[in-house]
């Protein structure tokens, strides 16, 4: 139910966005009594733009990626995944397991086709500061380019090598 912090820091996340961006509707996944404690704190109520939908199991940011597609199928992220799947989101979004979420994902969802791997993330409509930070960050380790605001996947293995060689 959102990594190291959990809802304390991801349902706030989450309202932040939707006041910046009005047309979006956000579907929190978890633990409704947690998720309601929180929204609740803020002075916020489930709506139309906002809905609370139950999951019963939460995947630990440690727990093996095989074991939460096994035996947590009522995870936070499973459901959410499965909203993805069947239409009722149009995105899945946690800053828990990325292993578990790429695995679940590539399970329920499959992969199109010539798509080898699913991608750990993208940008969303343009450079922010995210992707000033990703920039940064590769040019250091690998002598990458910048993040251009579109969302793509590359490949770590063909730039393992720093641009100057080394």
């Amino acid at each position: 139910m959102g990594g190291d912090h959990g809802p304390h820091v991801t349902v706030p996340a989450a309202l932040d966005l939707q006041a910046r961006l009005p047309d979006v509707a956000i579907v929190l996944v978890g633990m409704p009594q947690a998720l309601e404690r929180e929204l609740e704190a803020r002075g916020v109520a489930p709506g139309e733009r906002l809905r609370v939908y139950a999951a019963s199991q939460v995947v630990a940011m440690d727990e093996p990626p095989a074991q939460a597609l096994r035996f947590k199928k009522d995870s936070s992220m499973r459901v959410a995944v499965n909203l993805v799947k069947s239409g009722e989101a149009q995105a899945c979004v946690s800053a828990g397991n990325t292993g578990a979420l790429m695995a679940i994902s590539r399970f329920v969802l499959k992969m199109l086709p010539g798509i080898e791997r699913p991608p750990i993330g993208g940008s969303f409509g343009g450079p922010t500061r995210a992707s000033t930070i990703a920039k940064k960050t590769a040019t250091r380790r690998r002598g990458m380019g910048a993040p251009d605001g579109r969302s793509r996947s590359t490949d770590a293995r063909a730039s393992r090598k720093p641009a100057d060689g080394r």
